[in-house]
């Protein structure tokens, strides 16, 4: 590395220049390290109940609300990890145990750089799967951006004084000028190898952070809005409605948006002809003492149930209702129908029918 006046300064030099970065970093390093080690210890150590497919707290249950907004595709990937139980948990022990790793090695400064990549890498899974979710702001956003930053920061700088990575240079000198150690640790690297690499590294946080803020919330290149899908409101849609000549009806539902803090209850169905006559009443208590067998989840984790007064759902739900006839010896003629589940905050959503 060379001086302001163009003469090459000592090893000894260049190792204190960059130990001093370190230095600088080390508050980010410890907080990047403790985001990740926090989230895998509570799976681990302190919530294993987390990792349970038994318990009520088992990951599944969040990773499938991520679904409805994940973006890049991964809304695919959730979906066939949720039908394949065996696969599903080997990536939620492999996730965890990743967060784990490397929250620990950024604590401990240990191979800071390879931790800082993984961190970084982390933060971009987050990004796709829950960067949307947040119902006042985009929380999730925010997470995974503010560690993608530091992670970029401490791959460029490594660690300080008090990491394992310094200690190990002190012991064994000849570490430092070791191509592979600098690399996936700490240490001095060429000046014009980290200028060329903060250039990228730069660009690229540029892209991730603006690009997917104005997907998500505009502000950018279009007027703010609240997102391709809500992290508030909650949103169902209603396909594959069916009809029977003797009042009975079946639907496939998707809660496909909203906040996945509390679930959504719909208290009221009703069943309209073309005409927009109303045929037929669920009401709440009517949802409510519906048979389990009249829902056929698609996954074994968030579901369609019965609720208080209504069909309770978390974000993510999939399943088919079935309903019988609200009225008793109600005969339908053919034609067009329409299918109107409401909300119990007033939102309605609906699905068309045809009776032959």
């Amino acid at each position: 590395m060379a001086s302001p006046s163009g003469t090459q300064t000592s090893p000894q030099a260049q190792t204190a220049d960059w130990r001093l970065v370190g230095m600088v970093l080390l508050c980010v390093r410890f907080v990047q390290g403790w985001i990740y080690w926090g989230g895998g210890s509570r799976r681990f150590i302190y919530a294993p109940q987390k990792l349970d497919p038994h318990a009520a707290h088992w990951m599944a249950n969040k990773f499938q609300t991520a679904m409805p907004g994940a973006i890049l595709g991964m809304d695919h990937v959730v979906d066939y990890l949720l039908r394949h139980a065996h696969l599903l948990y080997a990536g939620v022990i492999l996730f965890s145990a990743a967060e784990l790793v490397v929250g620990l090695f950024l604590l401990l400064g240990f191979m800071t750089r390879a931790s800082a990549l993984a961190s970084m890498g982390l933060s971009f899974v987050l990004m796709l799967l829950f960067g949307w979710q947040g119902a006042t702001c985009i929380d999730e956003w925010t997470m995974a951006s503010a560690n993608f930053a530091m992670g970029a920061a401490l791959l460029l700088g490594g660690a300080g004084f008090y990491s394992v990575d310094a200690w190990l240079m002190n012991k064994k000198p000849h570490l430092a000028a070791a191509r592979w150690f600098t690399c996936l640790a700490s240490g001095p690297q060429p000046e014009n190898a980290v200028r060329r690499l903060s250039r990228w590294l730069f660009l690229v946080t540029i892209v991730f952070v603006v690009s997917t803020y104005n997907y998500y919330r505009g502000s950018v290149f279009t007027p703010f809005h609240g997102g391709p899908v809500s992290p508030a409101k909650h949103h169902v849609t209603l396909t594959d409605a069916k009809i029977l000549a003797d009042g009975g009806v079946s639907f496939h539902a998707y809660l496909d948006g909203g906040t996945p803090a509390v679930p959504a209850h719909v208290a009221r169905i009703e069943l309209k002809n073309a005409g927009g006559a109303l045929v037929e009443t669920w009401t709440g208590g009517m949802l409510a003492a519906l048979p389990k067998t009249a829902f056929a989840n698609d996954y074994a984790y968030n579901k369609f149930a019965p609720g208080f007064e209504s069909i309770a759902a978390p974000v993510g739900a999939k399943a088919t209702i079935s309903l019988p006839a609200a009225v008793r010896g109600i005969r339908l003629v053919n034609g067009l129908y329409t299918i109107e589940a409401t909300l119990i905050d007033g939102r309605s959503f609906s699905a068309k029918a045809v009776l032959r």
